[in-house]
């Protein structure tokens, strides 16, 4: 799974999840950003041509320094990823979004091992 992370918002839960050893699938990759409304469809679908089998992106929600309308603006550029993923024959499922805070740790957590179990009935990604 490759997180989309951001740097102010989520990025300390997620290190408070590692630094508190909770457990998650090993198998999750984080990628720290400023801000989730930078993500770029075309990355998600990098990330399923590169191997990895979901995408999380761990939201900003509406508590984003940099944009008012952050999380409306995160909306439409998942929508379009999913688009996109299903042209190409890419489950929308392997693709999920959640508000994600400095304090989250067990909501991610919790998020990686729902997500890591439903990935796995479903296989490796393969794109057409």
């Amino acid at each position: 799974i490759l997180v989309f992370s951001t740097n102010n918002i989520s990025d300390p839960g997620i290190d408070l999840a590692g630094s508190a050893h909770m457990h998650y699938s090993p198998g999750v990759n984080v990628i720290g950003l400023p801000c989730t409304s930078g993500i770029r469809p075309s990355w998600i679908l990098h990330a399923f041509d590169s191997g990895f089998d979901g995408v999380f992106v761990a939201s900003d929600g509406d508590e984003c320094a940099y944009l008012h309308d952050c999380a409306k603006r995160s909306s439409r550029i998942m929508a379009e990823a999913q688009k996109t993923m299903k042209e190409r024959g890419i489950d929308g499922n392997r693709l999920r979004m959640a508000a994600i805070c400095s304090v989250c740790s067990e909501p991610f957590t919790k998020h990686m091992t729902t997500f890591a179990g439903a990935l796995v009935p479903m296989g490796p990604a393969k794109a057409r």
